[in-house]
């Protein structure tokens, strides 16, 4: 990995120190006055609504392994149709529905060409080796975003017929890009590329409906031009748990085969599902209300410090600043938003924000002024604390 930071999220390393309250010669770390945590770690954090909570509570259930959950079932149906899929499989997480697609469609030995920061090729490299026995092909693409011409020569054939591309996985929206988003017209050349070499394409749509809002692309049209598609019902749409993973019937029978095989064979799942039928229909409704928030949080992180924010690149509601690039150390400045109340994630090296349905645009207004005093602050320092 050549010691790079792997860029799907995780917790930063923690000392044995007590949370920080000052700043500088005493000074308060931050002045105002917070309601209370503000968590842009990522939109996975999000709590079930009311409505989630009693669905819930009434859902009808049986037992998922015999396919007789009613509530799970519906939940499928409902993802089909969405998709324009023949058939859906409900499961706990998107990495276990990346790494069912992977498996089916990749023979051990063989490989799968992707984005080199896509989650699948980075932070589930080792769970991909481990159950699947395949390796990857990884391409830099700007933002995370593929063309057709590198996936063609991606797929050229080893004439010594060695290094096998068995599969194409695509990432929409690409989370280590920024959010950024894969026009419906590119995918298509893509496939088309790939249609000509005999690979599948496997898209990891964790973010689809992001896409798919911020694009004007229907769901349907992105799930069209590839093989199988996973999306995330626990993400943007706001559900507690589950992703769904969607394509033709014989992928999705074979799909079925492997979920059990690696301990996916939950039981009365329909109380999870009755939370993601709700987020499934009201849940896209309001992402352009996230992106929206984004874009304001990206122009007032901007302006303290424009080196390592481009506002402009912001489609969704992924923000990335690289305060290395302004001479600060990233978990240092990740310490202390967090101790000024405002919770952030490092993801490839950089302070990650993630705005969701938990986050209005009130609270990104109280995050700026945090960001600025927090920038100044450890610019008094002398750039943060070595080592941090």
């Amino acid at each position: 990995m050549g010691g790079q930071s792997l860029p799907g999220p995780g917790p930063p390393p923690r000392t044995a120190r007590s949370p920080r309250s000052k700043g500088p010669r005493g000074a308060p770390l931050y002045s105002g006055r917070m309601a209370g945590p503000i968590d842009l770690r990522s939109d996975t954090v999000t709590k079930p609504t009311p409505a989630m909570r009693r669905a819930m509570a009434e859902a009808e259930v049986g037992d998922d392994w015999y396919g007789d959950d009613p509530t799970v079932n519906r939940l499928e149906e409902r993802c089909a149709e969405v998709t324009g899929k023949e058939g859906t499989v409900y499961v706990a997480t998107g990495t276990m529905a990346k790494q069912i697609a992977v498996h089916v469609f990749a023979r051990p030995g063989h490989f799968v060409a992707a984005e080199t920061t896509a989650h699948v090729a980075t932070t589930e490299v080792s769970t991909s080796a481990i159950l699947s026995g395949i390796a990857f092909h990884r391409v830099a693409g700007e933002r995370g975003l593929l063309t057709a011409d590198q996936v063609a020569a991606a797929l050229e054939p080893d004439p010594y017929g060695v290094q096998v591309v068995d599969l194409l996985e695509i990432e929409n929206t690409h989370q280590v890009g920024g959010g950024s988003v894969l026009p419906i017209d590119d995918l298509r050349a893509i496939r088309k590329v790939a249609q000509e070499a005999g690979v599948p394409v496997y898209m990891d749509g964790a973010r689809i409906f992001n896409a798919s809002i911020a694009s004007g692309t229907p769901v349907e049209d992105y799930a069209a031009e590839v093989d199988a598609v996973m999306f995330c019902l626990s993400k943007g749409l706001g559900a507690p748990i589950g992703s769904v993973l969607c394509g033709p019937a014989d992928f999705v029978a074979e799909a079925r085969r492997t979920k059990i095989l690696i301990g996916g064979a939950w039981r009365q799942a329909g109380i999870m599902a009755a939370a993601g039928l709700i987020a499934l229909d009201e849940g896209p409704k309001r992402l352009a209300e996230d992106h929206a928030n984004a874009r304001r949080l990206a122009e007032g992180l901007a302006e303290a410090a424009p080196g390592a924010v481009d506002a402009g690149h912001i489609e969704t509601n992924i923000v990335f600043a690289d305060v290395a690039a302004v001479g600060l150390q990233p978990f240092d400045v990740l310490q202390r938003l967090n101790d000024a109340g405002v919770l952030v994630n490092i993801v490839a090296g950089k302070v990650r924000f993630l705005t969701h349905r938990d986050v209005a645009a009130g609270d990104v207004e109280r995050v700026i002024p945090v960001w600025r005093q927090v920038l100044d602050n450890a610019r008094m320092e002398g750039g943060g604390r070595e080592g941090t």
